[in-house]
C-alpha cells in the first residue's frame, strides 16, 4: 500500500475513485485528501498497475470512516479491498471503521464482518447502508 500525496491526480486514480464517487465530484474529494489533514489515500498496485484505492477519514484517535475504497472490476473477488482494511487496521490504532455505502457494496461490507444497519431511502430511490466494523 503506497500513501498518495500528489496534489495532481493521476488518471489511475482518478478512474478508481469514479468507481467510488459521481464522477463529477472525483477533483474535489481528491483535493480533500491532498488539503486535510483527517483524511489519507492510499492505493496498491499489482505488477505495477495501480488496481485499487481506499480513502479514510479519522475521526479522531479510535475511529475512521472509509471515505472511498475502489477495484477495478477485472481484481475484484481477489482479496484486495479487504487486505486494503486490514492494511488500516494494523498500521493504525484504530477501534471502529464506519462506512456508508448502497446495496451494491453492502455484502462486501457484510462478508468483512462489518455491522450493517439499513439508513433506508436516503435518496431518491436509492437505499443507503451504515457499516460499522470494531477491531478486536
Amino acid at each position: 500500500m503506497k500513501e498518495i500525496t500528489s496534489p495532481a491526480v493521476s488518471s489511475a486514480i482518478k478512474k478508481l475513485l469514479s468507481y467510488a464517487t459521481l464522477e463529477k465530484k472525483v477533483d474535489k474529494e481528491y483535493q480533500k485528501y491532498v488539503c486535510l489533514p483527517s483524511r489519507k489515500l492510499y492505493s496498491m498496485e499489482v505488477n505495477e498497475e495501480t488496481v485499487s484505492c481506499i480513502g479514510v477519514e479519522f475521526l479522531n484517535s479510535k475511529a475512521s470512516v472509509i471515505k472511498h475504497i475502489a477495484v477495478l472490476p477485472k481484481e475484484r473477488g481477489k482479496g484486495i479491498g479487504s487486505s486494503m482494511i486490514r492494511f488500516l487496521c494494523k498500521n493504525y490504532d484504530i477501534h471502529s471503521i464506519f462506512a456508508e455505502t448502497d446495496k451494491e457494496a453492502v455484502n462486501f461490507y457484510s462478508n468483512f464482518g462489518f455491522q450493517i444497519t439499513s439508513l433506508g431511502e436516503k435518496y431518491l430511490g436509492v437505499e443507503r447502508f451504515l457499516c460499522e466494523f470494531k477491531v478486536k
